[in-house]
């Protein structure tokens, strides 16, 4: 299969490389070095399972991938994965709910953006040492660029490109001015800042797709490394649209994942609070930092929720072009999967 960017390197050890410092051979996390037999003994893992190694650093306008060196995993650690506006603060707030039992004042700011550039290192992992709850945290990496623990479990999100770019469009142009002094004005920068976006739908769109993400990511980087590795007994990976089809099988089977006992008389309290309506209505809870970024709120943050926006707008050859460019970079299998979900067992 073709795929876009550096192939995923598996290794039955739990190390990664330096990709700032190729001299460097194999640099273990610094912060807490695994050691895989104490951790076989504590999870199904056989002697045969190939983990995938860190081979590289990603800085922009949003990453630092540096950060995941320092981060100390726990045996129960949930790791949140998506390309962005694929369902992260969807996912966040369900596995919220379930970690807390329906709990409605759960907030989002208890699962940090790990590879966010802000807030500086030392602040976000001191903050995240302090939890004494079941951890969860999300990132927006391939899986080549960040540190994979056997000890965490890892949820991945997946929505159609042409979905992501709508969702991305609002996200961008409702962006306020503290959010871009955030990102384009914190030292420590590498790279471009981010700019103001196109207005224009299907402009931003074809930007973003001519080229692989920009302003943000490469798309196809992030949707095939996570895809490689779905079959690793600590990966899960979720479609947005069966979230959207059948939100209580999904938690449902989200929680069998995670090894959560759901209290039956709680289900329906987190059914609710995790309705795109309430999520909508109660935004100081579920958006980042309340929404503070964006103009409106966090009515600009948690948006529509809906799939198929784009079709009244993309012609004909924009689709074929798009559909086209997810079999070459994807494969057949997985292009159909972003396309229309289903689950992956």
């Amino acid at each position: 299969r073709n795929t876009s960017g550096p192939p995923i390197r598996m290794d039955s050890s739990a190390t990664a490389t330096s990709a700032s410092d190729p001299s460097q051979e194999h640099v273990t996390n610094k912060a807490d070095a695994l050691d895989l037999e104490q951790i076989k003994k504590e999870l199904p893992i056989d002697n045969e399972t190939k983990w995938p190694k860190k081979v590289r650093e990603m800085h922009s306008h949003h990453f630092d991938s540096t950060v995941w060196e320092d981060f100390k995993f726990r045996n129960d650690d949930i790791v949140i994965a998506t390309y962005a506006k694929s369902g992260t603060t969807w996912m966040q707030q369900i596995i919220g709910q379930l970690i807390f039992n329906g709990d409605p004042s759960v907030e989002n700011g208890l699962s940090p953006w790990v590879d966010l550039r802000v807030p500086p290192k030392d602040v976000k992992l001191s903050a995240l040492e302090a939890q004494e709850h079941r951890r969860f945290v999300k990132t927006h990496l391939p899986v080549d660029a960040l540190v994979f623990s056997p000890k965490a479990k890892y949820v991945f999100v997946a929505r159609d490109g042409r979905d992501v770019a709508w969702s991305l469009h609002n996200h961008h142009i409702t962006a306020n001015d503290a959010w871009y002094d955030v990102l384009n004005k914190t030292p420590g920068l590498v790279g471009p800042p981010i700019s103001e976006p196109i207005e224009d739908k299907r402009e931003y769109f074809r930007q973003w797709f001519e080229k692989d993400g920009y302003p943000f990511w490469s798309f196809w980087e992030n949707i095939s490394s996570w895809w490689a590795i779905r079959h690793l007994p600590n990966v899960m990976l979720v479609h947005f649209n069966d979230l959207k089809t059948d939100l209580e099988g999904e938690i449902k089977r989200i929680a069998s994942f995670l090894e959560i006992e759901i209290d039956e008389t709680k289900i329906d309290d987190i059914l609710i609070h995790c309705s795109f309506l309430w999520m909508r209505e109660n935004g100081e809870k579920t958006a980042p930092l309340g929404g503070s970024f964006w103009e409106n709120g966090a009515k600009s943050f948690i948006h529509k929720g809906t799939n198929n926006r784009w079709s009244d707008t993309l012609t004909t050859e924009d689709c074929r072009e798009y559909e086209d460019t997810a079999r070459a970079k994807l494969g057949e299998e997985c292009a159909d999967w972003l396309a229309n979900g289903g689950r992956i067992d």
